[in-house]
C-alpha cells in the first residue's frame, strides 16, 4: 500500500541520515529557540507598498528591519515573522487573508509566502537579482505578481500553488506601485513617467513549461507624461472599470477601461506620496500630515481627516485627544507616506514619514476618531540605556529605558507596558513616555529617504549625512539625575532627568563622541569619562558642574569604548580603540585632585570595538575585529582567556554587554546576528537575528527578563530570554549579593595545566590563529564553587587584620594581591613589575583566615623584596614559617587553606580510596640566599587535608620545574613592615630535612599499606607512586643529620650546600613523577 510503502522510505531515511547532522540542526534550533522576539518599536515602511491590512481579520502588517509585524489594533498586540536577513521592502495578504507575501532587497533577493496563523513559510521564488520593489495577490488568490526595483527590472508572474513562473517581462523605469484589477484579468504598474497595464489571459491560456512573455500595454498619459506616479489602485465595485493614479506633483487620475487618462483633479498639497480606495471613497496620502478623501465616482471631494502630532510635539502633554487639534500655527507635520484601508472593520491605516504609524475610524468621515498610535525614532538609533531610576519627578517607572537617535531625539520608554501611559500618542504596551528634542531643527525628525524615493525628479529635502548632527552616546549618572549625551559634532549635553530640561552643552571633542561612561559608586569619585573620534579622553567632574579633571591622550586613533571599575581598592579605568590597544590606568590623589596614570598598556592583533566589565570589577571582556572576545584582568592588566564571540565566519564584533548578574555576555556582530555567551565557558547559548542594518547597542534588562537590541535600521527590538536563563541569572545574582567574590554556582572551565593533576573538562571554543598563544599560558585550574571570597572594600585594611581568600574565575590561578588605595602613587611600579612577568601564575599565594598577612615594605636598591606569608603546617614547627629569606624572584607557598579553597581535580584515573585520607604532600618554596637570582628550591611538606568536594589525590601539589613558575607580580605595600623576628622569617633547610623524612615514610607507608584490591589503573600508579618515594626515602635517608641551629644568619649560610643538594634531588623526583604519569596516561588513550 501506498501509504506502507511511505512509512518504509521514511524510515530508511531517517536512518541514512546523519546523526551528527540532526544533533547540529537540533542544537541551531534550540540556540534560536532561547530568546523570542516579544515587541518592535520602529517600522521602516518606506511608501505603501510596504504596508497591507488584512481583509478579512483586520490585521495590519508592516516591515521594521527583517521583521513583519502584525499589529492587531483592536487588542493593541503585536506578533512577528522573522523572514530572512535580508530587509523586507514591500509585502501584501492574500484575498482571505490566510497567507502574506514578502519581497526583500539585497543581492539574489527571494520572493516568500508565509502562513499567517502558524508564521512559517510556505513557498518561496528567487528569480530577481537585485531587489524586489511591490509584491501584489491576485483577487483570485492563484497569482502573486513581484516587480524588481531599478537596477532589476523584471515582472514577475508566479502561480505560486504550482511553483512556477508563468509569465515574465521587463519595465525600463522605477516602479513604485502595483495594483490588480477585481476581476484578476489585468495588472496596473506605475513609477516614473510610467503607467502600464499588463494582461493575463494569454498566460492563462499558455500549457508551456517555460515562461511565456507578459503582454503589457502603456497607458496614454497626454500631457501628464512627463509626471511621476507615485501610487495606484484599480477600482472595486461600481468603478471597477477604472483606474486610480496619484502623481507626486499632488494630482489625482483616474484611468478608463481603455487605458486613457479620463480625468484628474488637484489635490492642493505640495507632494502626494499614497492612494488607497473602498468602494465609497479614494484616500489619497499628501504632505504635511493630510489625508484627502474623494468619491470615486467623479471624484468630489469628501473631507480631510485630522492630521497627526505636530513635529516637536511634547508627548508627555497630549493627554487628551483635543490636544492633537491645538496644534500651533507654524506648525510642521509629517508626510502621510503610506495609507491602507481595512474594508472589516473600516479604519484607515496611516504611516508617516517621521516613522509613526496611526489608525484612525473612518465610519463616519465627519466624526473621524484614533484608534491606535505609536511614535518611533526616525533614523539610526545610536545607544540605549536601561533601567532608568523611578524615583524621578517625572513620574519614571522602574523599568523606563532611553534611547538616542540620529534624528536628534532621546526617548524614554516604559518595559512595564501593563499599565498605561497618560499621553495618548502612544498606545503600543511599550510606551513612549517622553521624547527631548535636542535642538528646534525638525527636518532631522523626517526620514529623507522616504522623501526621496515619493520624488525622483527632485532631491529629497531631507538633510545630508554630513550635515545631519545626531545623538551617538548616551549614559545616565548612577544616582539616576543626570543623562549625558554626545553628538556626531563632539558636543557634549547633560540633562536633568527630573525636569528633562538641559543643564550643560560644551564643545567637548573635535570630532564624534562614541562612548560616554559615569564612574560607579563603590569607587567613591562622580566623574563623568568621555571618549572620542579625536583619539581623546575628558574626565570631568560630575560633582562640580562637569569640570575638567584630566585629558587623555594616549590612544593613536579612535577611543571606541571606556569604562571605570572598582578593583583591588582601587579606581581603574580601561580604555581601548582602533589602535588595537587596550590602555589599563588607576587613579591618584594628587595636589591637583584626582589624576589616572597608565598602569598597563596591552597591543593586539586586531581592532578593539567594545568593552564589558563584568559585576565584580576583576575583569573585562572586549569584542574584537576576528569576532573573538577577549578576557582581560584588570588588575594585572594580561589577557586571561579568548574565545569566539559569533558563530558566523564573516564580520566583526561591534558590541559587547555583560547582564547583570555576569553569567552571559551578549554580541553583536557586524553581519546583523545577535549572540549569548555563556561568560565562564564561552559556550554559545542563544542566537537571534532580524535587523536589517548592523546592532549598535544591546543591553540586558535589571530583571533578567529581557534583552533590548537598537539598530542603524531605526528599530528597537525587545527579545524575552528563556526561562532558563533569567532562573541562571538571578541565582548568580544571589549569589554575588550574599558574596559579591562568589564564583559562578553551575560553570566551570578547564584548561591542561603543567603543574597540578586536572581532569578532562568540556572543550572550550578557541580560534586556531591563537592556538600558540593558548599554549604559551597552560596555567589554568579547576574551580571549586564553594569558595566564598570577601565583598570589596575601598579603604585599605590594616596589615594585622584577618584577610579571607579571594576566589578566583576558571581562567585565573588565584594570586596574592598587595592591598591599596587608589591614592596610592606606586601604580607605575606596580605597572613595571606586572609588565616583566613571564610565564605562569598558577602558584597561589595566599595567607590563610584567621592569620596575619604580612606585607613588604619598601627597601633601598640594593635589598631584594619577597613576599612574607605566615602558615601553619602540622607536622611542621608552629614557629617555622613556609617562606624565608629574601630573593630576587618572589616565589610561593601553597598554605593549607590554600588548597581547602581551590583544590584541583586530578586529570588521571583516581583511585576509589584517596592514598592519604588525611594528609597531603603540600609545596612550600624556599628561596636561596644568593643575590644572583637562581632558582628557588622546593621541599614538600605535609598539612591536614580537609574534605573537598571533588575527589582529588593527595599528591595533587607537587612541585614545579623552575621554567614552569611565573614570577608572581607584587608591588610595595606602604603599611608597616611585619612585627615577626628576622630568625623567623629566615628558616634553615636543614632542619626541615626530618620532616621531609617523617613524610616519606609516612606517604609510602600508606601507599603499599591500601586496604582494599585495586584496579589496574591504581595498580599502576600505586607502583609509579611506591618507586617515587622510595626512592625520595632513601636519597633522605642517606643526608646527614643537621646540627643543632645557632642564632643569626651563620647557620643558613653553613647549610648551603647540603640543602641545596636535597632540593635539587627532590626537584628531580618531582619532574620524574610527573613525566611518568603523564607517560603512562599518553599510553593508555
Amino acid at each position: 500500500m501506498p501509504g506502507d510503502g511511505f512509512t518504509i522510505k521514511s524510515r530508511i531515511r531517517r536512518l541514512l541520515r546523519s546523526p551528527s547532522t540532526r544533533q547540529k540542526k537540533h542544537r541551531r534550533e534550540d540556540l534560536s529557540n532561547k530568546v523570542t522576539l516579544e515587541k518592535v518599536l520602529g517600522i521602516t515602511a518606506s511608501g505603501n507598498c510596504g504596508l497591507a491590512c488584512d481583509p478579512r481579520s483586520g490585521l495590519v502588517a508592516y516591515p521594521a528591519g527583517c521583521v513583519v509585524v502584525l499589529l492587531n489594533p483592536k487588542k493593541n498586540r503585536q506578533h512577528h515573522i522573522i523572514t530572512s536577513r535580508k530587509t523586507i521592502t514591500a509585502l501584501s495578504f492574500s484575498p482571505d487573508g490566510k497567507f502574506l507575501v514578502t519581497g526583500e532587497s539585497g543581492h539574489l533577493p527571494a520572493v516568500r509566502l508565509w502562513d499567517v496563523v502558524e508564521r512559517r513559510q510556505v513557498a518561496e521564488l528567487q528569480s530577481h537579482k537585485y531587489g524586489i520593489s511591490c509584491v501584489a495577490f491576485s483577487p483570485n488568490g492563484k497569482y502573486i505578481v513581484s516587480v524588481g526595483n531599478q537596477h532589476d527590472m523584471l515582472v514577475n508572474v508566479w502561480a505560486w500553488k504550482k511553483d512556477v513562473v508563468v509569465a515574465t517581462n521587463k519595465v525600463s523605469s522605477k516602479v513604485t506601485g502595483v495594483s490588480f484589477s477585481e476581476d484578476s484579468s489585468y495588472f496596473v504598474t506605475v513609477g516614473n513617467r510610467h503607467v502600464k497595464f499588463w494582461y493575463l489571459d494569454h498566460c492563462k491560456a499558455s500549457k508551456a513549461s517555460a515562461p511565456v512573455p507578459l503582454l503589457g500595454r502603456s497607458g496614454l498619459l497626454g500631457e501628464l507624461k512627463n509626471n511621476f506616479f507615485s501610487d495606484v489602485a484599480c477600482g472595486r465595485g461600481s468603478a471597477s472599470g477604472s483606474t486610480f493614479c496619484i502623481t507626486s506633483s499632488g494630482l489625482l487620475c483616474e484611468f478608463n477601461s481603455k487605458r486613457m487618462l479620463d480625468k484628474w483633479v488637484d489635490l492642493r498639497t505640495g507632494v502626494a506620496h499614497s492612494l488607497s480606495l473602498s468602494e465609497d471613497l479614494v484616500f489619497c496620502g499628501c504632505a504635511d500630515g493630510t489625508v484627502r478623501a474623494f468619491s470615486p465616482v467623479d471624484l468630489h471631494f469628501v473631507c480631510t481627516l485630522p492630521r497627526p502630532h505636530a513635529l516637536g510635539s511634547d508627548v508627555s502633554a497630549v493627554t487628551e485627544a483635543s490636544h492633537l487639534f491645538c496644534a500651533k500655527a507654524d506648525a510642521r507635520f509629517p508626510d502621510a507616506i503610506a495609507v491602507n484601508y481595512d474594508p472589516v472593520s473600516r479604519w484607515l491605516c496611516c504611516v508617516y514619514n517621521d516613522h509613526s504609524l496611526y489608525v484612525w475610524d473612518v465610519k463616519d468621515v465627519s466624526r473621524v476618531g484614533k484608534v491606535h498610535s505609536a511614535l518611533f525614532h526616525a533614523a539610526c538609533v545610536g545607544d540605549l540605556e536601561v533601567d532608568v531610576p523611578g524615583d524621578l519627578g517625572a513620574g519614571l517607572s522602574s523599568g523606563a529605558f532611553l534611547s538616542c537617535s540620529a534624528d536628534n531625539t532621546i526617548r524614554l520608554w516604559r518595559t512595564d507596558g501593563w499599565a498605561h501611559s497618560q499621553n495618548i500618542l502612544s498606545s503600543v504596551r511599550f510606551d513612549l513616555l517622553n521624547i527631548i528634542y535636542i535642538d528646534g531643527n525638525t527636518s532631522t525628525l523626517l526620514d529623507p529617504e522616504s522623501t526621496t524615493n515619493a520624488n525622483a525628479d527632485k532631491p529629497g529635502d531631507g538633510q545630508t549625512a554630513e550635515s545631519r548632527t545626531g545623538i551617538r552616546t548616551i549614559c545616565v549618572s548612577p544616582d539616576g539625575k543626570h543623562l549625558a549625551s554626545g553628538d556626531r559634532n563632539g558636543m557634549l549635553r547633560i540633562h536633568d532627568l527630573g525636569s528633562m530640561e538641559e543643564i550643560l552643552k560644551v564643545e567637548a571633542h573635535d570630532a564624534e563622541i562614541l562612548c560616554l561612561e559615569y564612574s560607579q559608586p563603590e569607587t567613591g569619585l562622580k566623574l563623568l569619562a568621555t571618549a572620542s573620534r579625536d583619539r581623546l579622553i575628558h574626565v570631568l567632574d560630575a560633582e562640580d558642574d562637569y569640570s575638567l579633571v584630566q585629558t587623555l591622550d594616549e590612544h593613536s586613533s579612535s577611543i571606541t569604548a571606556v569604562r571605570f571599575a572598582a578593583n583591588d581598592n582601587q579606581v581603574r579605568m580601561i580604555s581601548c580603540g582602533a589602535d588595537k590597544s587596550i590602555y589599563f590606568r588607576t587613579a591618584h590623589k594628587t595636589e591637583r585632585g584626582t589624576e589616572f596614570r597608565r598602569s598597563h598598556h596591552m597591543v593586539s592583533k586586531t581592532t578593539l570595538y567594545d568593552m564589558g566589565v563584568d559585576p565584580t570589577c576583576k575583569y573585562a571582556a572586549v569584542g574584537c575585529q576576528d569576532r573573538c572576545i577577549r578576557i582581560f584582568n584588570i588588575s594585572s592588566g594580561k589577557q586571561k582567556k579568548l574565545y569566539k564571540g559569533s558563530l558566523s565566519e564573516d564580520g566583526s564584533l561591534l558590541r559587547v554587554q555583560l547582564d547583570p548578574s555576569g553569567q552571559y555576555v551578549a554580541t553583536s556582530c557586524s553581519d546583523k546576528n545577535i549572540s549569548i555567551f555563556d561568560f565562564y565557558t564561552g559556550e554559545c547559548v542563544a542566537t537571534m537575528f532580524g535587523h536589517s542594518e548592523i546592532v549598535t547597542g544591546i543591553k540586558f534588562t535589571n530583571d533578567c527578563k529581557h534583552l533590548i537590541s537598537v539598530s542603524g535600521d531605526s528599530c528597537i527590538f525587545v527579545w524575552r530570554l528563556a526561562p532558563e536563563l533569567t532562573i541562571s541569572m538571578r541565582a548568580r545574582l544571589c549569589q554575588l549579593r550574599q558574596n559579591p567574590n562568589a564564583p559562578p554556582c553551575k560553570t566551570s572551565i578547564t584548561i591542561t595545566s603543567t603543574c597540578a593533576f586536572c581532569s578532562p573538562a568540556p572543550h572550550s571554543p578557541v580560534p586556531s590563529s591563537d592556538h600558540s598563544e593558548s599554549c604559551k599560558r597552560p596555567q589554568q585550574f579547576f574551580l571549586d564553587h564553594d569558595i566564598i571570597g570577601p565583598s570589596f572594600r575601598f579603604s585599605s585594611p590594616s596589615p594585622s587584620s584577618p584577610r579571607s581568600p579571594r576566589s578566583p574565575l576558571p581562567w585565573e590561578s588565584p594570586k596574592l594581591k598587595p592591598q591599596h588605595s587608589y591614592m596610592n602613587p606606586t601604580a607605575s611600579s606596580m605597572a613595571k613589575s606586572s609588565r616583566s612577568s613571564s610565564l605562569g601564575e598558577g602558584i597561589q599565594i595566599r595567607s590563610p583566615p584567621g592569620s596575619p598577612s604580612f606585607p613588604k615594605s619598601r627597601r633601598s636598591c640594593g635589598e631584594l623584596e619577597a613576599p612574607l606569608l605566615a602558615s601553619s603546617p602540622v607536622t611542621a614547627p608552629p614557629a617555622s614559617p613556609l617562606l624565608s629569606g629574601p630573593h630576587p624572584h618572589p616565589t610561593a607557598a601553597f598554605s593549607p587553606t590554600a588548597f581547602t579553597q581551590n583544590v584541583p581535580p586530578s586529570r588521571i584515573p583516581l583511585p576509589k580510596q584517596p592514598l592519604s585520607p588525611r594528609r597531603s604532600l603540600c609545596l612550600e618554596t624556599s628561596p636561596s640566599t644568593s643575590c644572583q637570582g637562581e632558582t628557588a628550591g622546593r621541599i614538600l611538606t605535609t598539612s591536614k587535608k580537609p574534605k573537598s568536594r571533588f575527589p582529588v589525590c593527595d599528591f595533587e601539589s607537587m612541585s614545579l620545574s623552575p621554567a614552569r613558575v611565573r614570577q608572581p607580580s607584587l608591588s610595595p605595600d606602604p603599611s608597616p613592615p611585619s612585627s615577626l623576628p628576622i630568625k623567623q622569617k629566615r628558616g634553615s633547610v636543614s632542619e626541615r630535612l626530618p620532616v621531609c623524612r617523617s613524610n616519606a615514610n609516612i606517604h609510602l607507608n600508606q601507599v603499599l599499606q591500601s586496604g582494599q584490591q585495586p584496579s589496574e589503573d591504581q595498580q599502576e600508579m600505586r607502583s609509579i607512586l611506591s618507586e617515587t618515594l622510595l626512592t625520595v626515602k632513601a636519597e633522605l635517608d642517606s643526608l646527614p643529620q643537621p646540627a643543632s641551629r645557632c642564632d643569626g644568619l651563620q647557620v643558613d649560610q653553613e647549610v648551603t650546600g647540603e640543602g641545596g643538594k636535597a632540593l635539587a634531588l627532590l626537584e628531580q623526583y618531582a619532574e620524574l613523577l610527573l613525566k611518568s604519569v603523564e607517560r603512562r596516561l599518553d599510553t593508555k588513550t
